[in-house]
């Protein structure tokens, strides 16, 4: 049974891969360019990806393959209809990256609404050891405690991160992107309604048409001043030209995880903004702790060992 990966590098290279080793003959690829694909899996059975985009032509010149496992819960990447037409399963991962990404948006807003950055560029460039003072408030921090918690996408990780919140003293208050999911524990308002009166808003929705350029212009200004904006959903529900030109009007603090275009271009405005401790960016890492890469793999493993049980 052949079994190609063909992007191991998204898994991390501290992982495991006996356990695909164990299931078939294993053949791995750091990357795979779109002009590579066609001839990676053209004897594969099975077939892994996370990012590499597979089509109904280059599944149709797949004469041996049976099965599509994606590295991911998204199942963007694969033409669905295709497959099916051709009797490819397909099978993805979900909940493995639910504790990692409820961590990562609190390391991002506790970091954010406590000026860590500011506060630690005045301890190491000499500023608090020639003050004579034992302490330095040049950069005033709120507690999260009695402030209001805004999130866009109230799904399995927006509930998580609400309980967490809530765990903080934050009051709690949604938006429904689909606009279906709306009888919940916590307060329901609309767009407009919860960014104006949110000090902290964090994203945690899916990519399409409901949400694509959710965040622009118009939406950034009804921000309150010195309000908090995390985005751990997908990139592209922010405008972030739009957003670049917030951050050097007035005084807002944003975390971004995910961008537009991975990995983000020199070029974009986010990356030379006036104040840049007001803006964490980090490289697509929310989902990624090593435990939750662990989960992934088992679970690309389980569904293989199903395929096999079902085929044989």
């Amino acid at each position: 049974m052949n079994i190609v990966l063909l992007d191991s590098k998204t898994l991390g290279g501290d992982l495991d891969l006996t356990p695909l080793r164990e299931l078939g003959e294993l053949t791995t690829f750091s990357t795979t360019a779109s002009s590579q694909t066609a001839k990676r899996i053209e004897d594969a059975m099975i077939v892994i990806t996370n990012k590499v985009v597979l089509t109904k032509e280059l599944m149709q010149n797949a004469s041996n393959l049976k099965l599509i496992c994606i590295a991911a819960t998204g199942m963007n990447n694969v033409d669905l209809d295709a497959a099916k037409e051709l009797g490819i399963m397909v099978k993805n991962v979900s909940g493995y990256s639910t504790g990692s990404v409820v961590q990562h948006t609190f390391t991002m807003a506790l970091s954010l609404v406590e000026k860590l950055s500011s506060y630690n560029t005045i301890v190491k460039d000499g500023t608090w050891s020639d003050s004579n003072l034992f302490t330095n408030l040049s950069h005033p921090f709120y507690e999260i405690t009695g402030k209001k918690w805004g999130i866009i996408g109230l799904g399995t990780i927006g509930k998580e991160v609400a309980k967490v919140a809530e765990a903080f003293g934050a009051n709690i208050e949604y938006f429904s992107t689909s606009g279906e999911n709306k009888i919940n524990d916590y307060h329901h308002c609309e767009i407009d309604e919860l960014l104006s009166i949110c000090d902290i808003v964090s994203i945690h929705c899916p990519l399409n048409d409901n949400t694509q350029n959710l965040i622009d212009a118009s939406k950034l200004k009804l921000l309150k001043d010195k309000a908090v904006l995390l985005n751990l959903g997908r990139g592209g529900i922010i405008n972030e030209d739009d957003l670049a030109k917030e951050l050097n009007k007035r005084e807002i603090y944003v975390g971004l995880d995910v961008l537009a275009k991975e990995p983000i271009e020199k070029e974009n405005p986010l990356m030379h903004i006036k104040h840049p401790e007001r803006l964490i960016l980090t490289p697509h890492i929310a989902w990624a702790s090593i435990e939750a890469r662990k989960k992934l793999l088992e679970g690309i493993v389980e569904n293989i060992e199903t395929f096999i049980k079902q085929t044989t």
